[in-house]
Parts: C-alpha cells; structure tokens; sequence
C-alpha cells in the first residue's frame, strides 16, 4: 500500500480523489492515512463521508507516508504545509496557486530541487484534452506558425484566500501550456468586473480574459492558415492530475521543470504590477 495525506482539504479535490480510491480499482493500493485543514469543519465532512483521519495538526503525518497532496485554497499555506515533510523526500502534489509571492515559489522549489522531490500538481485546466491539443497543434504548427491566441476563464476580485491569486492561476496556465511557459512581458487592464491581459511572447501575443466570477473557460489558437477554438468543459481533469501524482508514488518522471512549475505564480504577480502601473510589465526570470 502507499500511503498519503491530504493537506488543505476544502476544496472540490479532496473529495475528487478520495472518490477515486474509494470506487476505482486502479487505485485500491492507496491508503489515506489522514486529512487536514485550517477549516476543521472541512476535514470532519471528509472524516465522516469517506471514514479518513482527521490530523491534529499538519505536520502529524511526517515519517508515516510516501506521498503528500496539497491542496489549500490558499496558496500561502503550501509551501507552509510541505516544509515539515521536505526531509523525507516524498512525492508531492501540490494545488494552484503553487503560492502568492515569488519568493515563497523560488525558496519553494529550492527545498524541493535540494531533496529530489519530485512534484505535480497546478492548475487542473493544463489537463483538459482540448488545451492540450492545442499546445500540440502549436508546436507542430498545424495550419502554419501561431499568430495569436484567446484563453477565458473566471477568477475572483474578492475571497479570503489570497484575492486575485487565488483562482487566476486557471487562465494563466492554460495560456502557458497552449503558448509556452515564459511569456516576456505582460500588459493588464481592468474594465468593470473583467480584466484583460496581453501576453507577449518572443514572435506574436495572447489574450487572457478574466471574468469575475463567471464559470466559463474557452481557448483559441490563431495560425498562418487556420483557427481552432472550443469551450473548455469539465470531463477528466482531476482523474489525470490524480493519475499523475499516483505514477510519482510508484517511481514515475516529474513532468514538468521546477521553473515551468511556478512560472504562472510569476506571471500572475507581472499582471498585478500591470494593473497596479497601468504599463507592460516584465516577467521576472526565476532563478532556481
């Protein structure tokens, strides 16, 4: 059996993969040996719809597990929740956004880079089948080089778990896996409740739209010759990123780089210092 904990338990991922221990058989060798929040009432509901350990605290699960699952709405309390576990070198998941600060994302990745912690996790949104299309249609360059791009997709002006942060990350990742990682700067403007984002890449930009509160997410990919766009809806996401971390448990490849990791955590400070200055901002280089 290997055996995890899930830490920051108050979103819909908690329940998403403790469904999937419970009811699919591809994952019968899991063992959750205890769940935690800061919302204690968040943990007692999985405690009695799924039978888990509520932890007393989050560190009660060091040397007891072979895996760790982040998933705080607040991105503030992940790298808060992995440091007592970083010894061990265990496998992590850890949930958007990564965190708020670039700091706490490079100082973040450091400790892990430093112990060979192999990690998943982000944005559910880099998932979706249709978003990877796209990003393999872009590098092949189906219907030629890429003009342009357009990704929609809600976020939050007001919540209790980090503000603009706390559900941004959606947009901005879909942007990074469709359109690279590394945007070189970024332009942001407020009108009304929507927030609309220019990312510049090297040979051509992108358009983000952020609605406040508005549940919907789309995504286009402009070329020479063609466009291909689609409403992003919910299907699989949590069983591949639950798929993901599981293939860590058992000795599997970290898929993407510590720097790509985080790189939406820089991306989404440039945005805010573009809606702060009224100018474009730079993406700041991460330096692991």
């Amino acid at each position: 059996m290997k055996k995890i904990a899930i830490l920051g338990c108050e979103n819909s991922h908690a329940n998403a993969f403790l469904n999937f221990i419970k009811e699919n058989e591809e994952f019968k060798d899991i063992d959750v040996v205890g769940v935690y929040s800061d919302e204690k009432a968040a943990a007692d509901a999985l405690n009695e719809k799924y039978g888990v350990p509520v932890l007393s605290d989050y560190a009660d699960a060091v040397g007891k597990i072979d895996g760790l699952i982040i998933t705080a709405r607040h991105g503030d309390n992940h790298y808060k929740y992995a440091k007592p576990y970083i010894e061990s070198g265990i496998p992590m998941f850890i949930d958007k956004p990564i965190t708020v600060t670039e700091k706490d994302a490079v100082e973040f990745m450091r400790d892990l880079k430093d112990r060979g912690i192999r990690i998943s996790g982000g944005s559910s949104l880099k998932q979706d089948a249709f978003v990877r299309q796209l990003k393999q249609e872009a590098l092949d360059k189906v219907g030629g080089a890429t003009l342009s791009g357009y990704v929609r997709a809600p976020y939050q002006s007001e919540n209790a778990y980090g503000g603009f942060f706390f559900y941004s990350q959606h947009m901005v990742e879909m942007v990074c896996e469709i359109f690279g990682r590394f945007p070189r700067t970024v332009t942001a403007k407020q009108n009304g409740n929507q927030i609309h984002v220019l990312f510049h890449y090297e040979e051509y930009d992108c358009i983000g739209l952020l609605c406040d509160k508005n549940n919907f997410y789309y995504a286009a990919r402009m070329a020479e010759k063609s466009a291909n766009s689609a409403t992003v809806t919910f299907s699989d996401w949590y069983y591949r990123e639950f798929s993901e971390f599981c293939a860590l448990l058992s000795g599997g490849e970290q898929q993407t780089s510590y720097e790509e990791f985080i790189s939406p955590v820089f991306i989404m400070n440039a945005i805010v210092r573009s809606l702060e200055s009224g100018k474009e901002e730079p993406v700041r280089e991460i330096e692991i």
